[in-house]
């Protein structure tokens, strides 16, 4: 989704995909079973921080999934109520309620997260800035969407990859549906793996002074904080402009829609879009990083039939490096992802050390349905699981 750095926001509703048809209307809240499965003796702190769909306040809501409002805030920012709820000890589960809510279930180990309110609502953590006092804190967070179409509840990696976590859902025959989990060694595998890549990639990975790793940064946050050269896709990009300059780009934006085509083709350096009557319909300049790895700026995908669909596909092809060996998009084919040596190595990496493939390592890693999600149009109950740090 086309939300800075975030596949949905506090404020936003996670839409993702079409729901299951509902057997019975949607409760107001449902349980949401934590389990502590991370090895770590330190307290755990839970949050369920977001907007309350029927009145669309922001707020928090309490262990029983009462919800309240958040009190105004200032400027410079307020501190925010504390809104943590014990979670359980290493090895044991907790149950909670989560109402109808857009928003996130935020984790953290150790300490209590630092929440601030500004005259505009919730300061979210942005660890990408140095002075953040949530910088040091070991944590993470799920994004869910409660609302009477269902629940749909998400692991995400677009802001960063930190400590690891599985979401899932039971269904009303009783089945349960997961993602999330990486693969047995996974999480040192992937810092490993960053580490060991050239090109100013290790320098996404954040240590605590003691030497604690607590994440690794997107690679958007670390083009906007200079830890990753900002240049460090141009080469697939002239590659791609080049490419386009002499041939067309089929983008068949919509899966269920195989005849909707748009045709892309690059003069005066800018990729023009036409439709099937030949008429230009949007646009795009030649992309820096930063547009790529964020999907924003330069790729903005606003929430439309034409412009957004297409800077969606584009947004994929580019991090997922497909662009130059297809010139029908989106490519949907895995084996086909991150090839090129110019490419979106934290969201490859990411997505070698998941044990079903699917993570949501960029905004729009949905295309093609590799995101890390779960959605039912009846659920009977949620699942977070904080899994080992190792």
């Amino acid at each position: 989704m086309p939300l800075t750095a975030a596949a949905a926001l506090i404020g936003g509703v996670l839409s993702l995909g079409t729901p299951q048809p509902a057997d019975a209307a949607v409760p107001d809240t449902i349980p949401l079973k934590i389990t502590n499965n991370s090895g770590r003796t330190d307290q755990v702190y839970v949050y369920d921080l977001g907007t309350q769909l029927s009145t669309g306040q922001q707020g928090w809501a309490d262990a029983n999934g009462t919800f309240h409002a958040w009190p105004a805030g200032g400027n410079p920012p307020t501190p925010a109520p504390d809104a943590s709820i014990t979670g359980p000890a290493a090895g044991q589960s907790k149950t909670i309620r989560i109402p109808k809510f857009s928003g996130r279930i935020y984790f953290s180990y150790g300490q209590k997260l630092d929440f601030r309110l500004t005259t505009g609502g919730l300061v979210q953590p942005a660890v990408q800035n140095p002075t953040d006092p949530n910088r040091n804190i070991l944590f993470n967070w799920s994004e869910y969407t409660l609302n009477d179409s269902g629940l749909w509840i998400n692991s995400t990696q677009v802001d960063m990859f930190s400590v690891p976590y599985a979401v899932g859902v039971q269904r009303a025959d009783g089945s349960t549906a997961s993602t999330g989990h990486l693969k047995s060694g996974g999480y040192n595998g992937f810092f490993s793996a960053l580490r060991g890549q050239p090109g100013g990639w290790a320098n996404l990975i954040q240590t605590r002074s003691d030497g604690t790793v607590l994440r690794a940064l997107s690679p958007l946050y670390g083009v906007e904080t200079g830890a990753l050269p900002s240049t460090v896709m141009d080469d697939y990009v002239n590659r791609v402009w080049s490419k386009y300059s002499t041939s067309t780009l089929t983008v068949t934006p919509f899966a269920d829609q195989p005849n909707t085509k748009y045709y892309g083709r690059v003069s005066g350096n800018v990729m023009n879009f036409t439709n099937s009557a030949g008429a230009v319909v949007t646009s795009f300049q030649k992309p820096d990083a930063g547009s790529i790895f964020g999907c924003h700026n330069l790729l903005d995908a606003p929430n439309d039939l034409v412009r957004g669909p297409i800077s969606r596909t584009l947004c994929a092809g580019f991090n997922r490096s497909t662009l130059l060996t297809s010139a029908s998009q989106p490519d949907t084919n895995a084996a086909d992802f991150y090839l090129d040596t110019v490419t979106n190595h934290y969201a490859r990496k990411i997505h070698a050390q998941m044990a079903d493939g699917k993570a949501y390592a960029f905004a729009f890693d949905d295309v093609g349905n590799q995101e890390s999600l779960v959605n039912d149009g009846s659920p009977q109950q949620a699942y977070l699981t904080l899994d080992p740090l190792s």
